[in-house]
């Protein structure tokens, strides 16, 4: 089943004037060709269509990077070929992973002891990763009440309804009950003190999160981490936590080294990262990282020998390329602790800048914290004429990709522009946005609040037709236009292929 639409649903067939010279029929759009074409005329049609998507550096939208240095280009390019599961036949690139994870694990205050190997795996990315460390809990859990006689057939994960999409997929797909704390108006992140309540004998595990998606926060772990022994104690549970570190895991260490977050809390069993993200490699690369052996049940390692030598393997997938682990290790031994840290701190005061400057103009309140993941996230103070929806449609216009969206319950009715930070997001770059910002405020200052008009007209004949006169309140025109805006972008998200 194919899930995305196509663009064109007319052309049945590809046409390019550049290619024209080498062939001269047009070749179908949805079947393999009959004959074979030059690789020039391959190439040029490729290249002209992809001219039309969007300049990733541009897409303030993802945390995924979207710059490294040539070198590690040159090195990405030379290992494309090499099959990474394929240990036996590259043993070297097995040992970089490794390297990787034992680094890792100790940036994270792994509790391990002289000479002692860190537990963790090299995944495509932080979902990969969130997946792996969801079934090594639900496991856990399952032979535990399997000892004492208990069901086991209702595990349920407790996280705050500000966690990533990958948590649905896993409660989903693996069968375990999502119990999600509610966010309010004006804490968008997930509270500790509604978490540890709502866990049971048959929570698996808490999820919180290193950097919140939706405004870069940091969650309070060590609160969630304390209130959970104090409730294990009463109840004699072992309730444990994963942090969700995909954006903040490469950013606390050396911006927060005093923050109490990693396996530094003893709670704390298994952390997922994204090398992809702020680890500053191209995507594809995540990792996951337990506290120790006992933390990952072994009857979850498949040992595979048909490929060479005894290969222990914990991954969802099989087969996967090679080049972005060998970046992750070309990255943290360039940088080391220094590069990483004066990169972080540039993105900081970048985001800085973009904040204050967004302030100046008087138009927007500030949604995220100055501590957190390099982000900033802002509303209008006054919506009433026109939304943040309008602006993110008109930002595109000066090649500019910035995510307008709702918060999750019970928020829905605030609306957010997002700009994240990265590192080829430079100081130039923020103070040209929050130039274009303003002039997409000047024209949307001189059209009319047509989605406010919309609605004001539709309740004034709702109003006569009923023969009654309660006023809405602000807020509930607010929600009106919310989403009115947010079926629009649904609307049209269909009609571009977007699955």
């Amino acid at each position: 089943m194919v899930l995305s639409k196509t663009a064109s649903q007319t052309d049945v067939s590809v046409h390019s004037t550049f290619a024209s010279r080498y062939v001269r029929n047009s070749l179908p759009r949805f079947q393999i060709p009959e004959n074979s074409i030059p690789k020039e005329a391959a190439y040029q049609i490729i290249n002209d269509e992809l001219m039309l998507d969007g300049n990733p550096r541009l897409n303030l939208a993802s945390f995924v990077t979207t710059w490294m240095e040539p070198e590690c280009d040159k090195l990405i390019m030379a290992a494309i070929n090499k099959n990474y599961v394929d240990m036996d036949e590259y043993p070297v690139t097995t040992e970089l992973q490794n390297r990787c994870v034992n680094m890792i694990a100790h940036l994270f205050n792994a509790p391990l002891g002289d000479g002692e190997a860190a537990v963790g795996v090299g995944t495509v990315g932080s979902s990969e990763a969130i997946m792996l460390a969801g079934l090594a809990f639900k496991r856990r859990w399952q032979n535990k009440r399997k000892q004492l006689g208990k069901p086991c057939d209702k595990p349920n994960i407790v996280t705050g309804a500000n966690v990533q999409v990958c948590w649905e997929k896993f409660a989903r797909y693996f069968e375990v009950e999502l119990k999600e704390v509610k966010l309010r108006d004006g804490y968008y992140v997930m509270d500790p003190e509604k978490a540890a309540e709502m866990v049971d004998e048959n929570t698996i595990c808490v999820a919180a999160i290193l950097g919140s998606t939706l405004n870069g926060e940091f969650e309070d772990v060590k609160r969630l981490n304390d209130l959970l022994l104090e409730k294990n104690k009463q109840t004699g549970w072992d309730t444990p936590i994963h942090v969700d570190a995909a954006s903040g895991g490469f950013i606390a260490p050396f911006l927060y080294p005093e923050l109490e977050w990693d396996f530094r809390l003893p709670l704390v069993k298994s952390i997922n990262v994204s090398g992809h993200k702020y680890g500053l490699v191209y995507a594809g690369i995540g990792w996951a990282i337990w506290r120790s052996k006992e933390d990952l049940p072994e009857e979850l390692i498949f040992h595979i020998n048909y490929l060479g030598a005894d290969q222990p393997t914990f991954t969802l997938n099989f087969s996967k390329g090679s080049s972005q682990v060998i970046a992750q290790y070309y990255q943290l031994i360039r940088l080391g602790s220094e590069g990483y840290r004066n990169i972080m701190e540039n993105c900081q005061e970048n985001g800085m800048v973009l904040k204050e400057g967004l302030e100046r103009t008087g138009r927007f309140n500030i949604v995220s914290k100055d501590n957190g993941v390099p982000l900033v996230a802002f509303s209008l103070k006054d919506s009433s004429r026109h939304t943040e929806f309008e602006i993110s449609d008109m930002l595109r216009r000066y090649g500019w990709i910035v995510p307008a969206y709702t918060m999750p319950p019970d928020a829905q009715h605030v609306t957010v522009l997002r700009v994240v930070v990265r590192e080829d997001f430079s100081r130039t770059l923020a103070e040209r946005l929050v130039l274009d910002i303003e002039k997409v405020l000047h024209e949307l200052d001189t059209l009319p609040a047509r989605v406010t008009a919309k609605l004001t007209a539709t309740a004034a004949v709702e109003e006569n037709h009923h023969n009654h006169h309660v006023k809405k309140t602000t807020i509930e025109v607010q929600r009106e236009i919310t989403a009115t805006w947010k079926k629009f972008v649904a609307d049209k998200k269909k009609t571009n292929g977007v699955c």
